[in-house]
Order: C-alpha cells, then structure tokens, then sequence
C-alpha cells in the first residue's frame, strides 16, 4: 500500500489553479497533478483551458501568444481553437492539409475569484465547490497564495491540527484549542474545536484589532474545520471565515489559495448604506489581514517543508500522533482515491 505521502488525487473534483487576476489573453502555465496546463482568454473574455504542448515539437504553448481568439505556438506559429483543434499552419501549402492532431480540452470554470479545472471524464456533473463570501458586501476577503515544496495531505493535516496554534505566536488567532468532535464520511471530515479566540470583530473600531496586538482580548468561541475533499473550510466563531483551494501539483509540491474573510454582520448600520458605499468598502478592505495572513502561511511552509524532508530521508519512520482527526484525514485521502 502506498503511503499516505505519496497517493494521488481523486480527479473528479474541481480543482482551483489560478485567480481571476492572474489569466489574462496572454497564456499562463499552471500544473495540476503532474498535468501541464494553458490557461488563456479569448477576446470575449472566456477562460480557455488546453493541454500545454504543441503536438509539433511538443514545445509548451503557454510560451506563445493568443491571437484573436486563437492560441499561437511561439515556436512555428502553429494556430489552435478552444477545443484544442489545429486551425492554422501558416507555412502549409495548398496541396497539404492540416494534421488532426487534437490538445486535450479542460473543462474551466470561472467562479468566486478564481480559475478552476476538472481533470476527470467530462460530463459528470459534479458540483464545484462554493465560497457564497466572496461575492458578498458583508465579508472583507484576504488572499494568500501558498507555495510549499510538499505533498498536499501535509498541508491538510495542518489545517485540521488546531494544536499547532503554539507555533504562530503573535501571528495566531486562536489558543488553547480542544477538540470536543469528529464527524467522517467518504466525502467530508469535520473536526469541532472549542478555543480562545484573539479577536472579536462586534464594533467598528474592532476592525483596528487586525493592526495592533495590544487591543486583542481572549474569549471563548468554537472553532470547526472540515475537509471537505479536495478543499478546507474553518470558522472561528461568527467574525471569521477560511477556506482553504488545492492545486496539488506533484508528490512534493502543493499549491493553494488561503481565503480569510472577516465578517462585518455584527454593524446593522452599515446594511442600511447603499449598494454602491457598501462595494466600495469591500474592496478598498481586501487584504487587510494580508500581514496576518501571510506570517501564518510563512511558518506553517516552513514546518511542512521539514516533515516533508523527514519522510523522503526515512520513508519507514512513524511519528506520534495524538489528534485523531488526522487519522480520519488520511482515511479520507484514501477513500477519495479508491473512488477515483
């Protein structure tokens, strides 16, 4: 049997790749699970998703350009549609017709900020995951990319683990963490914690707490995390809101996308302002916990990257574990991956 630290992944679940931002009508690589992608728009906007390789020379496609609505091979200018379709030779002459050669097409979708891919057989039908915040005037989002030279189930299993708050010191949110429940199915693990949390966001100054320490107070609040596969959501009582996007791109290395939402629901007042205001605040406050944010992900990498290294010098070592979620964890992992 294969170790946990070295399965694949369950393909018949949408996987984020990219933010919104990040994909323009220039070609952008991505790779999810050891698949080379090309993520490009077309004139209208629509997110395009081909398999990143030319069948001519099999050079990378993200290195060329899109034209129109046509991705271009920068090496011979070798010209494809969005089904992945040679339509173009530039040098062909009349008596010479185009190869049918055929670029596997990816199934893309753009939702909540983000680009998301489906790497399993098409026409499935299966749901993308949901982040009703994102869209929503009462949270105030920060985004932090993650970028860890680990494999993905490291990076899960710090997320449910809430006894690792003693690691974050200044940066944490939380202490004192007490797993009270777990909750397991073949598609979802949730872990109930009771904590002590730093913050809490009930008056407009409260905001203020996210920049100085010293107006922090500890009180109790439940603390939830659920892995819901192949991505993670928390909650730290009603003021915040996490999630967690997976791009696991091989056995050692992992990209993620750290959604932080702070939830002003707690200033009625502030529901009665217009539309217009209330937008115009949300996003004038995007990534104002992005200090927060990224001093957590910085010393979460850090810890991963050395478990990591532990187990590709000594694959045979087991450690000692005492938080049973991250059994039901691996379980999970296991689980999704018979299924696949």
């Amino acid at each position: 049997m294969y170790s946990v630290r070295e399965i694949g992944i369950n393909p018949n679940h949408w996987y984020v790749v990219a933010r919104s931002c990040e994909v323009t009508t220039q070609p952008h690589a991505v790779t999810l699970w050891k698949e080379s992608i090309v993520l490009y728009r077309q004139n209208d906007g629509k997110i395009c998703a081909l398999e990143d390789r030319c069948p001519h020379r099999f050079v990378k496609l993200s290195a060329g350009e899109v034209q129109g609505n046509y991705l271009e091979c920068a090496y011979h200018g070798w010209q494809f549609d969005d089904q992945g379709k040679c339509i173009s030779i530039p040098y062909l002459t009349e008596k010479q017709k185009l190869p049918r050669c055929q670029l596997r097409r990816y199934p893309v979708q753009e939702a909540d900020g983000f680009i998301w891919v489906f790497l399993g057989e098409e026409n499935q039908n299966i749901p993308r995951f949901q982040i009703p915040e994102w869209d929503h005037l009462n949270y105030i989002a920060t985004v932090s990319v993650i970028e860890t030279q680990a494999h993905y189930s490291y990076l899960i299993e710090n997320l449910m683990d809430m006894y690792h708050g003693h690691l974050h010191q200044d940066w944490q949110a939380w202490t004192d963490a007490k797993l009270e429940n777990i909750k397991e199915t073949d598609q979802e693990v949730h872990g109930y914690y009771q904590a002590q949390s730093y913050y809490k966001i009930d008056k407009i100054w409260s905001i203020s707490q996210l920049f100085f320490p010293s107006l922090r107070q500890l009180h109790p609040e439940p603390l939830t995390v659920s892995y819901l596969y192949p991505h993670w959501v928390s909650s730290l009582g009603s003021d915040f809101k996490i999630y967690c996007l997976f791009c696991p791109i091989n056995e050692t290395s992992t990209r993620a996308y750290l959604i932080h939402f702070t939830s002003l629901n707690a200033f009625w007042r502030l529901h009665k302002l217009p539309i217009w205001f209330r937008r115009g605040l949300k996003n004038m406050l995007f990534g104002s916990a992005q200090k927060l944010l990224d001093g957590l992900v910085h010393q979460d990498v850090v810890m991963m990257e050395q478990e990591q290294q532990a187990f590709l010098e000594n694959p045979q070592q087991k450690g000692y574990e005492f938080n049973p979620v991250l059994g039901s964890v691996q379980r999970l992992i296991r689980k999704q991956v018979e299924l696949s």
